[in-house]
């Protein structure tokens, strides 16, 4: 079976123990009501030394691998990273990083393009500003225009940043852009997800939800969002592939399914 990985993050060896430590440090002991219990966040190294060893071992073909820019000045600096390794490595898709801050938007997604990068990841509840801030569509006006997709982290109940309900409007607001929306639509807040990130350009994908025991909300995510527009997503390094895949499986979800969600999807994706 082709497995594609759709949402892994790797970071520079030099910073990668950081950065781990501090997104764990950002999500740890969270949960709510949709959450059964706090989930134990993994601490795998974050490199793509550690990541594509992992990959071989559990059969994932592809991983679409991203990091997030936390200041303006670090945008150029992950995209060139990101570019490099995927150059270096066939079987990783780049994934390149903006700030609200960042002064040439247009500059540097023609940059993104030039390097071989298919989209743009966004943590808005890490980077501070709402996903549906005005200062950014002209970027979404750009993506849309260049074909470059928009994933960005949705959905968190401690911070209004990053609700469903904003994506919905960059999604409307621009029906050309393909949006993912991670994390089976918007992480701890997956109810809103299903009420308004239905649309026809708007995708979703599986990483950080059935780690921490939501499996009735990844079941029903699959009962409401077309099942064309669902990818396999990891969020490694806080999970790694063999165990997700472990998780994904005990869905239950039928061959054909699998199949669709684990690598023809976003292969599909791809190629739109």
């Amino acid at each position: 079976m082709h497995i594609v990985d759709s949402h892994v993050h790797i970071f520079q060896p030099r910073i990668a123990l950081a950065a781990v430590m501090a997104t764990n440090a950002f999500y740890d002991g969270s949960c709510n009501q949709e959450i059964p219990v706090p989930a134990t966040l993994g601490h795998l190294p974050g490199t793509v030394d550690d990541l594509l060893p992992r990959m071989e071992r559990d059969g994932v073909a592809r991983s679409v691998v991203f990091s997030t820019a936390t200041a303006p000045h670090q945008v150029q600096i992950v995209n060139d990273f990101i570019s490099g390794v995927c150059r270096e490595h066939p079987n990783l898709i780049g994934v390149g990083t903006m700030h609200p801050d960042y002064p040439d938007f247009e500059g540097e997604l023609r940059r993104m393009k030039e390097k071989g990068l298919v989209g743009v990841k966004l943590h808005p509840d890490i980077q501070r500003f709402p996903l549906d801030d005005k200062r950014l569509m002209p970027l979404f006006e750009l993506m849309s225009a260049e074909g470059l997709f928009l994933i960005a982290h949705t959905g968190d109940y401690r911070y209004d940043y990053s609700t469903p309900r904003r994506m919905a409007n960059v999604a409307k607001a621009f029906p050309k852009l393909r949006c993912i929306a991670p994390h089976c639509g918007g992480w701890s807040e997956w109810a809103d997800a299903r009420e308004c990130l239905v649309l026809p350009n708007v995708y979703i994908d599986t990483s950080s939800t059935l780690p921490f025991g939501a499996y009735e909300a990844a079941k029903k995510a699959f009962e409401v969002f077309d099942p064309t527009h669902i990818f396999f997503g990891t969020d490694y390094p806080m999970w790694e592939p063999g165990e997700e895949l472990e998780r994904f499986f005990s869905l239950g979800l039928g061959d054909r399914l699998n199949e669709m969600v684990l690598g023809e999807n976003f292969e599909n994706f791809l190629r739109e």
